[in-house]
């Protein structure tokens, strides 16, 4: 598929800004996807695209937090795997299921990332009420801990649109309690399925490089100072651009439909 020089800005920028989202609160790809879309992708392919153009952001995300991440590298080791070999399932559903279903089951994940992204100032409020002062749990993860980030692979895989957001409520029910540590760990979590997604769309042949290229640039700087910013920049601005353009998305997806 040909684009212009104008749309590969423009996917460039939008993949800033999703880079950005996706290391604060972790819901760039309902920015992202539907740009790819109405740049006329057809959605299992904009998925494809999408993926493999934001899992290097995940990456340069996770890389702020490396001196908390290495510490505890016995403990996440399982975890990341868990999510790795997960997200490989659930983007081979993709593959493997007909284009129909996909693009029927798309409006119901927007909307439901919607709600998760617009609750999640609650969700953390009281997770970190709860137990605040806990300290770093550390050993192996609990069995109980594993079968829920194999759910969020599974769904990061398939399509990922506020994965963050579903491993932060994860994270702080079953692994910590504050957010703040728990964004090191979600964002790691996050990159290892988006890359086991991603490889499964490389092979697979479900990428446009040139988009996928200029969300790749974009990403990666959005990202790192996403990861960066993490503890200091307000998440609420990043929300309500999240929220209305999600919502907008959606609409958008079903009167096409």
């Amino acid at each position: 598929m040909d684009l212009g020089a104008g749309q590969l800005l423009l996917l460039a920028g939008v993949g800033v800004v999703a880079g950005v989202i996706n290391g604060v609160v972790g819901s760039g790809t309902l920015l992202t996807f539907p740009v790819l879309v109405a740049l006329g992708i057809p959605p299992v392919v904009a998925n494809g695209t999408n993926t493999t153009g934001l899992f290097p952001g995940s990456f340069s995300a996770t890389w702020p937090s490396r001196g908390e991440l290495l510490p505890r590298r016995r403990r996440l080791w399982p975890m990341a795997l868990v999510s790795f070999v997960f997200a490989l399932g659930g983007a081979l559903l993709v593959i493997v299921l007909p284009p129909s279903v996909f693009a029927s089951v798309v409006p119901w994940l927007i909307g439901g990332a919607v709600v998760l992204v617009a609750v999640q100032p609650w969700v953390v409020r009281r997770l970190a009420a709860r137990d605040s002062d806990r300290e770093t749990p550390q050993g192996p993860p609990s069995p109980g801990l594993l079968a829920a980030i194999a759910g969020t692979g599974t769904y990061g895989g398939y399509f990922g649109a506020a994965q963050g957001v579903l491993l932060l409520g994860v994270l702080g029910l079953l692994d910590d309690t504050d957010p703040r540590r728990a964004n090191g760990v979600k964002n790691l979590l996050a990159f290892t399925a988006n890359t086991a997604a991603a490889l499964v769309f490389v092979v697979t042949g479900r990428v446009v490089w040139p988009a996928a290229l200029a969300l790749m640039v974009g990403a990666m700087i959005g990202g790192y100072v996403g990861g960066h910013g993490a503890r200091r920049l307000p998440a609420s601005v990043f929300r309500i651009l999240i929220v209305a353009v999600g919502v907008i998305a959606l609409v958008s997806l079903l009167l096409r439909d």
